[in-house]
């Protein structure tokens, strides 16, 4: 799967995001469609949440993860790792057969039973996401005693 790059900006920008967000509901079709993955139930969510996700991370819209995409995300996630690290985390997911993790290896992980090091750190940014959320509106009233 690979995508032009246009530098011309916003526009193109998402009209190319939008062509690949095509691309990648034709491959959750294909997982849906799928007899191996039909017992699980709450799989059109799980796939609209990584096909989410795996837009997120394609920073440069070429349609694949590369190191520098990882790099980026772990860091942005406060784990940062070094190259070496990187390499052998895409090599896991891949299964030594490429440098850069494409959508249908990223949904294989996700759904995968192995517990790839790059599932755990996603999963564990959406449960850090879950308790950041705070409550709309006002703060509650508190008394004087309340107060350390």
């Amino acid at each position: 799967m690979s995508f032009q790059q246009n530098l011309q900006g916003g526009k193109a920008f998402g009209e190319l995001k939008a062509q690949q967000e095509k691309v990648l509901d034709s491959l959750n079709k294909e997982f849906l469609d799928d007899p191996k993955y039909s017992t699980d139930e709450d799989l059109p969510e799980k796939l609209e949440a990584f096909k989410k996700k795996y837009m997120e991370f394609d920073l440069n819209g070429n349609g694949d993860i590369d190191i520098m995409a990882l790099k980026r995300m772990l860091e942005k996630l406060g784990a940062a790792k070094t190259h070496l690290e990187l390499k052998k985390m895409i090599t896991e997911v891949t299964g030594g057969l490429g440098e850069t993790i494409g959508y249908r290896d990223f949904v294989h992980m996700m759904l995968g039973k192995r517990s790839a090091i790059f599932k755990l750190i996603l999963m564990y940014e959406d449960k850090a996401k879950e308790k950041e959320e705070k409550p709309a509106g006002p703060p509650a009233k508190r008394a004087i005693a309340d107060l350390p």
